[in-house]
């Protein structure tokens, strides 16, 4: 059976202030040290060092909720060690979301960070699509139109993006934009099958977390090997890295744990309005540190995105569990 926590609103509202915060963050800074620093740093240490300090933070947690070393010790031989099927099938998201993180360094070396993340929220239908075919839920026609609203909105805010005046190399918005496809689809199916595994079983949130980030490791530590293998034998794993660096894995770091709170513990018109606000945050960030000059077109489109989020996350019905009947019919969909 699945677990039922109670959550209270105020806890709802912390979660969507941290979340909107680190998000409009991230993608500025993000921005910011992959166009605007001398020496660029490689994105696959990064995303490595993101989840060393996820699962650092997530044992930490555990370590607390257990309440003794040896319990600690006690649950991690369990599920970790004596959990090998389980590892498996959180290594399928590990991979998808390494993947995902690596695309968003491609996408935001080459958009505008308010670009990125207007455009990003096309996640939104994917996720949808996700959710259906996955979890066999339904939408409703309101949350459908609203997936149509979003695409146009996203159409508007491509059609004639406004140039940076502040970036120091050369961008490739074809390679920018097809980046950010790929980390949509990362991120609707990764989403959905993360949901799915949380929402299914009583085991402990951080205890997923550490089997999901024990596989990230090995998966990102590969993706260093195999695409930035000789230049960080060459010139260090750590080359170019500077304070902004470390705040943008920190801000990554703290970021993937929220979400994974979030997908377990609230709903999709808390995810809106975060998202919706972190557009107008980043947006207003772009003006200010990369010149962008705002056009009508892209206001319209932004817009668009911002009104579709909110109405796609109007509750209908409620989300935050998994219909145990439907779980027995779906699991050999999270099988490996």
């Amino acid at each position: 059976m699945a677990a039922k926590e109670n959550v209270s609103l105020l806890f709802k509202l912390y979660c969507l202030l941290v979340m909107t915060l680190v998000a409009a963050t991230y993608t500025v800074v993000l921005r910011y040290t992959r166009t605007v620093t001398t020496e660029m740093y490689f994105s696959t240490t990064a995303v490595c060092l993101t989840e060393i300090i996820k699962l650092i933070l997530s044992v930490g947690i555990l370590a607390k909720e257990t309440g003794s070393l040896s319990r600690l010790i006690i649950s991690l031989k369990e599920n970790v060690l004596g959990s090998p099927v389980e590892m498996l099938k959180l290594s399928v998201p590990s991979l998808v979301y390494a993947l995902q993180n690596n695309m968003a360094f491609v996408a935001l070396s080459n958009l505008d960070a308010a670009v990125y993340q207007v455009t990003y929220q096309l996640k939104i239908p994917c996720t949808a699509l996700c959710t259906v075919l996955m979890l066999r839920r339904s939408l409703s026609n309101l949350q459908w139109f609203s997936v149509f609203m979003l695409c146009g909105g996203v159409i508007l805010v491509q059609y004639s993006p406004s140039e940076a005046t502040k970036v120091q190399i050369e961008q490739n918005h074809l390679l920018g934009f097809g980046a950010v496809a790929i980390a949509v689809l990362c991120s609707g199916f990764a989403g959905v099958y993360f949901e799915k595994v949380l929402k299914s079983s009583d085991t402990s949130l951080w205890v997923r977390n550490i089997q999901m980030y024990i596989s990230g490791i090995a998966v990102t530590l590969a993706g260093v090997y195999l695409s930035d293998g000789s230049q960080v034998i060459e010139k260090g794993f750590f080359y170019g890295y500077n304070y902004l660096v470390w705040i943008v894995i920190l801000l990554a770091s703290v970021g993937g744990l929220y979400t994974s709170v979030v997908v377990k513990y609230t709903d999709n018109i808390m995810k809106g309005f975060s998202a919706a606000a972190a557009i107008v945050l980043s947006t207003i960030a772009s003006v200010i540190l990369f010149g962008l000059q705002i056009t009508l077109i892209f206001s319209a489109g932004a817009l668009l995105v911002c009104v579709s989020i909110y109405i796609y996350g109007l509750p209908r019905k409620d989300t935050t569990k998994i219909d145990t009947k439907e779980s027995g019919k779906n699991e050999r969909l999270i099988s490996v």
